[in-house]
């Protein structure tokens, strides 16, 4: 049974945070999908994702494309994971079941501070996947560094 790591971001943006957790995934050897709610942004998110530096090449693609299943990060909108994810990022909202974070290794919820609406929405999940009997875990970067706040 996997694990729900909620990530409130306080002080830095989604597409600052995203490659570094990318990075972290993919180093324990898991495929990921990137699930958000609007194909127009996960577009952009697809090309900061090419804007990073040369060294710390994230290898990815963006859902729709011939070669889905191969790659080790997809950014999706849709509930199917067709590159066989182990890790689960959801972004902006998108809908995480609790069956997902049994199934898999690991499901991220990264939600920003500054957004009352995400702020609820990830309070929501929060509340539904620790009812359902999920392990959940609640970081924040408020201090400066991330850190463990909650633990259910």
């Amino acid at each position: 049974m996997g694990e729900a790591y909620f990530y409130h971001l306080t002080r830095s943006p989604l597409e600052a945070v995203l490659p570094m957790l990318l990075e972290k995934a993919l180093a324990q050897g898991w495929r990921v999908a990137v699930r958000g709610t609007d194909p127009a942004r996960m577009a952009w998110l697809d090309e900061r994702l090419w804007l990073g530096p040369e060294e710390g090449f994230l290898p990815h693609g963006l859902a729709g494309g011939a070669h889905d299943a191969a790659q080790p990060v997809l950014l999706t909108v849709d509930a199917a994971l067709p590159n066989a994810a182990a890790c689960l990022m959801a972004v902006d909202g998108a809908e995480v079941t609790a069956e997902e974070v049994k199934r898999l290794e690991r499901v991220c919820v990264l939600f920003d501070a500054g957004e009352e609406a995400a702020l609820a929405r990830a309070r929501a999940q929060w509340r539904a996947l620790t009812a359902a009997g999920c392990k959940a875990r609640y970081w924040s970067e408020e201090s400066g560094r991330w850190q463990m706040k909650a633990e259910s």
